[in-house]
């Protein structure tokens, strides 16, 4: 009998961060995490009041994760993903086998984690296939 042979490009998504180095990949993703719907709301409220009052303030666009295969996929491409976070168990597995070989041509960091509902967390979604972050604060 021989061995199954697994494509490379498909084993690749079974090594996935170690347990402490994916903590620290969380901690930090949960600071770039986009608002929510409520805090959307309220934010555009107090705009609208400032307007009425003719308050200029300066408004910078906010620093947050992006997420969702095509928009990442745009990201590497034009080289703004400073780091792609990619999901280990996507399924169809066909859909993702080409993000690292694109991030390794664009000479993007990426790395795979353990579960895509880990993921979504981030991003207020049930799952997510990957992420992307495109700036850094500094802190």
């Amino acid at each position: 009998m021989q061995r199954l042979f697994t494509p490379g490009a498909i084993n690749q998504f079974s090594h996935t961060l170690q347990k402490d180095q994916a903590t620290k990949l969380f901690t930090l993703l949960s600071k770039y995490v986009p608002e929510t719907k409520k805090e959307k709301r309220q934010r555009l409220k107090e705009e609208a009041s400032k307007k009425n009052e003719n308050k200029e303030e300066n408004t910078q666009k906010p620093v947050v994760v992006k997420f969702g295969l095509n928009h990442v996929t745009t990201l590497v491409e034009e080289k703004q993903a400073k780091l792609v976070v990619i999901a280990h168990d996507v399924e169809p597995i066909e859909l993702m086998v080409f993000l690292p070989s694109l991030c390794r041509k664009m000479d993007v960091p990426y790395c795979f984690v353990k579960g895509k509902a880990r993921l979504g967390k981030f991003v207020h979604q049930k799952t997510t296939t990957c992420l992307a972050i495109t700036d850094v604060r500094r802190e």
